[in-house]
């Protein structure tokens, strides 16, 4: 079988440009690579260029955040086509975004908003769900966001609300146990009730990640080592998911590659003690 169709499996890691000299003179022992689809939207790019090099020998993602499927603004419809072009040209696993809105009146805040849990938002994303998933041709996989901020017209659970979204929309889910935990202690609810309400059927993935601790908040920097508590909660999400891929994402004071391998290696440790 070709790599380029074969299934993911695994623990995969993020793939960072800081990384590409050491990926290409190494060949590391990775299942998979996921990739920021929004960074190899444009032709001829040194990174597109790369992630075209080492395609046939590594499946990959793509984990995009242009999408704004909250906003109240019509979709991209220059960015989709050109996520098609990119799709049918690396040929991904699946692709994901992030169940948020990112934009307003055609100003990108580069920030990934949570939205109000509220019936009639729950319908707009379903429909702009199902707008994405007619034009790439499959599923859209959705990631929970962390969040710093509550609305008061939320009348339902973070969790409710996604149930809601993907039941609706019948597309799959991409759960960031890091994400859980640090809106978990933000607003003082349960981390593992809002695990364990997720449908495990719906969770395609699974992302880890490092927070870090602002005292008066924990803020999702993707700039640390994943903690012990979050460590904790992805053994609960392993016997809750069963065995479903999983990403190290690592964003912000990127270290060397060995680094990534050895956080990696502990997921796998974890996934096989839980299995």
């Amino acid at each position: 079988m070709s790599i380029l169709h074969s299934s993911i499996h695994g623990c995969g890691i993020g793939l960072r440009s800081q990384h590409f000299a050491y990926i290409a003179e190494h060949q590391p022992n990775v299942p998979w690579f996921e990739i920021l689809s929004d960074n190899y939207l444009i032709e001829g790019t040194v990174q597109r260029e790369f992630v075209q090099q080492i395609r046939p020998d590594y499946p990959i993602t793509f984990h995009g955040v242009g999408l704004s499927i909250g906003s109240v603004e019509p979709l991209n419809k220059d960015y989709l086509k050109r996520l098609v072009k990119l799709k049918n040209e690396l040929e991904p696993a699946w692709i994901s975004d992030h169940l948020c809105w990112t934009s307003a009146h055609g100003y990108n805040t580069h920030d990934l908003i949570p939205l109000p849990y509220t019936p009639d938002v729950v319908n707009h994303i379903v429909e702009r769900i199902l707008q994405v998933q007619d034009t790439l041709g499959e599923r859209l996989v959705i990631e929970n966001v962390s969040s710093y901020m509550q609305f008061k017209d939320s009348n339902m659970t973070e969790w409710e609300f996604i149930n809601q979204v993907v039941e609706k929309s019948d597309c799959h889910l991409l759960l960031d146990v890091n994400n859980i935990y640090v809106s978990a202690i933000n607003h003082h609810f349960s981390a593992e009730d809002y695990l364990l309400a997720l449908p495990a059927n719906r969770i395609k993935e699974i992302h880890l990640a490092g927070y870090e601790d602002k005292q008066t908040h924990l803020l999702d920097t993707h700039s640390r080592p994943v903690t012990e508590p979050v460590w904790d909660l992805f053994a609960k999400a392993v016997k809750h998911v069963g065995d479903v891929p999983v990403l190290i994402e690592w964003d912000n004071d990127i270290p060397e590659f060995s680094r990534l391998l050895q956080e990696a290696d502990t997921a796998k440790q974890i996934q096989q003690q839980n299995l």
